[in-house]
């Protein structure tokens, strides 16, 4: 069964990008809240080399139902060719908090 909420994980690449995609998934109603852990370090393969990086994590709370329009948006607005959009289900959490999300976050038309 799918969870109904899920947090998901992006990175950004400055502080300035974390701030653009915050501030656009909250106002678009795509998210009810977006934390952002500042100075992670990433390591990956990428284009034949293994790199490292400087990057800021984004922890995205909404609707499991609304992560392909998310994804979307994500896309559309992030300088990476390939950014992270990876959800993982919320199993358990405060039912007040839960219901802000619910409150915020429109479910899908229909």
């Amino acid at each position: 069964m799918e969870s109904e909420h899920i947090v998901v994980y992006v990175t950004a690449g400055s502080q300035e990008e974390a701030d653009k995609l915050s501030r656009g998934l909250v106002e678009e109603k795509l998210a009810f809240c977006v934390n952002a852990l500042p100075a992670i370090q990433s390591t990956y393969y990428w284009e034949g080399k293994l790199c490292k990086d400087e990057e800021i994590l984004l922890i995205i709370k909404t609707r499991s139902s609304r992560f392909d329009a998310l994804e979307t948006w994500v896309r559309k607005n992030h300088s990476y060719d390939v950014p992270e959009v990876i959800a993982l289900p919320i199993v358990k959490g405060s039912q007040p908090y839960l219901k802000s999300i619910d409150d915020w976050v429109p479910p899908l038309p229909g």
